[in-house]
């Protein structure tokens, strides 16, 4: 589904990314662990377009995107949500209205309806300011904001980012609700994400220390000694 081989990348002259590598099944959900300043948001700024790719590889269902814009990878499929994943001066539903701007076989009004039927408490508050919803509503609405272009493949920057353990742990089981229709890879530091994970993707200083199946990471005994330290709070 998504397939990078040593990519590089980085701002003006300064490289921040040495040969990532990470292999994606389709309907697989993959954690990019690290932790702060490793990269991972880098790297999925760079996967989504947002930043320049200087090397390497980028492929989703076996084409080359590295030339596509970014709206171009999203009608192909490529989904992101950012670290914060809303507007908070808007609505519920102007937020989700915005993410509907990538509109193909459904209507707008049957986009948004399908996101209030996966998370009926955003429809209870679909006229309040985002901004003004608790830290696990904020989280959803960037969410069905995301999904309501229907993306294969969502990219998602630090979901637990802001999150009490309590809204941490409800959006893990949100996410866990998609498995099996769309692929995931979450860039995270919270180790909590990892029960979740199908696969997981190290990177540390820009490298690519581990990427492979959660069995093997979890067997590895200095992986576990080095990154189950790093967990958000």
């Amino acid at each position: 589904m998504l397939e990078v081989s040593r990519l590089t990348s980085g701002y003006g002259s300064m490289q921040v990314l040495w040969d990532i590598n990470l292999h994606v099944k389709e309907n697989e959900i993959q954690i990019v662990l690290g932790a702060n300043g490793s990269g991972k948001s880098t790297f999925l700024k760079v996967v989504m377009g947002l930043l320049p790719q200087w090397s390497g590889e980028l492929k989703m269902n076996g084409a080359d995107i590295t030339p596509l814009t970014v709206a171009d990878r999203v009608r192909g499929g490529l989904g992101y949500m950012s670290e914060q994943g809303i507007f908070p001066s808007l609505s519920v539903e102007e937020n989700l209205k915005l993410g509907s701007l990538r509109t193909q076989n459904k209507s707008v009004a049957d986009q948004i309806d399908h996101v209030y039927q996966r998370f009926p408490e955003l429809k209870e508050r679909r006229r309040a300011t985002a901004g003004g919803l608790s830290g696990g509503q904020r989280k959803l609405v960037g969410i069905g904001r995301a999904l309501i272009a229907e993306p294969k493949v969502l990219l998602m920057d630090e979901p637990s980012s802001g999150l009490s353990p309590r809204y941490v742990s409800e959006v893990i089981d949100r996410l866990a609700e998609l498995r099996g229709g769309i692929t995931l890879v979450i860039a995270e530091q919270n180790i909590s994400f990892l029960t979740i994970a199908d696969t997981v993707t190290v990177i540390e200083g820009g490298l690519t220390r581990f990427t492979g199946h959660i069995d093997d990471f979890t067997e590895d005994e200095s992986l576990k000694e080095a990154f189950f330290g790093i967990a958000g709070h």
